[in-house]
């Protein structure tokens, strides 16, 4: 139940009336994994704890870099060296202290994503790395969780909400693995406008209201600040979710 607290807190968006208390406590009893707390994990986690988001799960086993902190807003000068969950978990434990945190600095893999997703509601895809996210992307198809894929390279950036049945897979979007630049570039506030929508993605999908990009790709070109969307369909060779209902 929603304390006196929580209404007070989140009193500005229980104002809207799609969200309003039933909604809120719904955000309340959520559990959402972020899987990666860098440039699109950072505000992504910032924005689901201010949201009320009842427990967050911040998954990444690397550590803070200075060529991190032009983007990565969770991580400071002192925290270079540290590892990034205990950086990010600390700073989102005095945004909101109402919101249960668990770091968890593990690398992901086919052996242990099970167990690292099996409880969430929506997991949000804040990683760097193709491989990775069609292994979350497996596992949350396989468990029937919302997956919301973010990308950037440079100024391009992209969000699609991927729900397992109902819309493609990211298998289906990334049937070849492409090559990766070992560094790519990326300014600042594109993976922060990324984030922003993967979490009101995340806040409609938990709360039941509005429509989500699902079976829709929103791609943002900072360069001309376009914003476009495609329609994306299932495939039926996907080795992943193709013929599930």
């Amino acid at each position: 139940m929603l304390t006196e607290y929580d209404l007070l807190r989140y009193r500005r968006q229980i104002f809207y009336p799609y969200l309003g208390e039933e909604g809120q406590d719904k955000l309340k009893q959520a559990h959402v994994v972020v899987a990666g707390a860098g440039g699109l994990g950072s505000p992504n986690a910032i924005y689901l704890a201010a949201a009320g988001i009842g427990r967050l799960t911040l998954i990444d086993d690397d550590v803070v870099s200075l060529s991190n902190l032009n983007r990565q807003i969770l991580h400071y000068d002192e925290d270079v060296g540290r590892e990034k969950v205990v950086s990010a978990s600390e700073k989102l434990g005095r945004l909101n202290p109402a919101v249960q945190v668990r770091p968890l600095k593990v690398r992901i893999t086919e052996k242990n994503v099970a167990s690292l997703i099996a409880a969430a509601d929506v997991v949000v895809d804040g990683m760097d790395n193709f491989e990775t996210r069609l292994i979350l992307n497996r596992a949350c198809v396989d468990r029937g969780i919302p997956f919301i894929h973010g990308g950037v390279h440079s100024l391009m950036g992209e969000v699609t909400t991927l729900i397992p049945g109902k819309t493609p897979c990211f298998a289906c979007l990334c049937q070849e693995i492409p090559e990766q630049e070992e560094e790519i570039p990326v300014l600042g506030p594109l993976p922060g406008m990324i984030a922003c929508v993967q979490v009101m993605e995340a806040i409609k999908y938990l709360a039941g209201f509005g429509m989500l990009l699902a079976g829709r790709m929103l791609f943002i070109d900072g360069s001309d600040m376009t914003f476009s969307t495609i329609h994306i369909e299932r495939a039926k060779n996907c080795p992943v979710c193709g013929g599930k209902s």
